[in-house]
């Protein structure tokens, strides 16, 4: 009989989401019976997507996957009140379903964050008897401290006591990289209860690219490295726009490409006309199914965090994307990302926010002959499929909710 596992989560597909229907319906896939448990689709806008309203309880079928949807508030706006309201709302509903309707799974997958879901995992495992796997995709307090999310210390101090009630009674955790798992030892996790299952990337979308390169798309004349994704503060990207410069007084053959959008994609590119660089150019946001079009057409992708301590031990999710694409990685990150582009010899790392070191960096990437380049890019995407990819992720979790079943 097939293994019942309850995705627990409080965003899910049609929502842009890391944990959604690939997960689910690979797990499907390797043999596991899958109900997911989630909220009415409002993220990131805040509002409701078209064809869902809100009511006690919705059952729908995506890809032959069984979505149970449960009552929230909805909301995603800066209002500290309104966004707990939000985590509390899908906590209490998502609680009162999985106690006293829902199917009684073998395992319970918990996906953070919020910490709220975790809450609610944790008072199921304890009332219910069933194992729990909780996975950590961002590390609190400390991201929500780092991104000014929450400053008052009496609050952190409050958030970091909830997380640690809520580890003590996890049967299991999994976490996006080595430095969550240093962090959570150093926190009292045992070192047996905590396992590094990498993230992967949305392969089907980067396999079968829609689009076409927009027409001022630099030419194969100059070493192209493009950045896609988010342009907020976390990206630090004044640091490209000051190791264009350089470039440019040497008359080096690069030329950067900025894909996306975010709160700071207006004012660095007023900067860049500013300081007159016509070695950088910059791309509005497309969507997904496109993004694997320009990504291929790029010579080197480019991976940059501002100098933080969190930042050390997150691994950017476009790392998986740029590897899983076969292109060389140029990493302007410390601590556990550049190990991963290290370990996998598909790219060249550099030190966060030193416009002088990625300058040179991009130099001598320019200099490298583009069969080199290639094997480059191939050595990272053998890396890819071998350790990170999703067959191989979900095999692991999948190890996991076998164990704890058993037991």
């Amino acid at each position: 009989m097939a293994i019942r596992v309850l995705l627990l989560t409080q965003w899910f597909d049609p929502e842009p989401t890391f944990k959604g229907i690939v997960f689910a319906r690979e797990l499907v896939r390797q043999g596991f019976e899958v109900e997911v448990l989630t909220g009415f689709p409002n993220y990131p806008g805040g509002k409701v997507y078209p064809g869902y309203r809100i009511k006690l309880l919705q059952r729908e079928v995506i890809d032959g996957v069984q979505v149970t949807r449960v009552p929230l508030y909805p909301n995603h706006n800066q209002s500290a009140i309104k966004r707990v309201l939000n985590y509390a709302s899908f906590a209490a509903s998502s609680f009162v379903y999985g106690l006293f309707m829902a199917r009684r799974p073998d395992v319970i997958y918990a996906y953070h964050p919020p910490l709220t879901v975790g809450i609610t995992a944790g008072l199921l495992r304890l009332l219910r008897r069933i194992p729990v796997v909780y996975d950590i995709q961002d590390m609190w307090p400390d991201t929500l401290r780092a991104t000014g999310m929450v400053s008052n210390n009496r609050a952190l101090s409050v958030v970091g006591t909830v997380c640690q009630w809520v580890y003590r009674r996890m049967d299991h955790i999994a976490v996006l990289s080595p430095g969550f798992k240093r962090l959570l030892l150093q926190r009292g996790v045992p070192d047996t209860k905590v396992d590094v299952i990498y993230n992967w990337a949305d392969e089907v979308a980067l396999a079968s690219p829609q689009g076409h390169p927009p027409a001022n798309f630099p030419g194969p004349e100059r070493l192209r490295i493009l950045f896609a994704g988010n342009m907020g503060k976390a990206q630090a990207l004044d640091t490209v726009l000051e190791a264009a410069a350089l470039l440019q007084a040497r008359d080096a053959r690069v030329c950067f490409v900025l894909l996306g959008g975010g709160v700071e994609a207006a004012r660095l590119e007023q900067r860049a006309i500013d300081m007159q660089l016509h070695n950088t150019i910059f791309l509005p946001p497309v969507p997904m199914s496109e993004v694997g079009a320009l990504l291929n057409e790029a010579e080197v992708l480019l991976v940059h965090l501002r100098k933080d301590s969190l930042f050390e031990i997150t691994i950017p999710s476009k790392t998986q994307a740029y590897m899983a694409v076969g292109k060389p990685l140029l990493m302007a990150v410390d601590g556990d990302a550049a190990e991963l582009v290290s370990q996998s010899g598909g790219g060249v790392v550099v030190e966060s926010e030193n416009a002088s070191a990625l300058a040179d960096a991009a130099e001598a990437l320019a200099a490298v002959q583009q069969d080199a380049l290639a094997t480059m890019g191939r050595q990272a995407q053998r890396f890819y499929r071998e350790q990170l990819a999703l067959q191989v992720g979900v095999s692991k979790f999948g190890a996991i909710f076998t164990r704890l079943a058993a037991r």
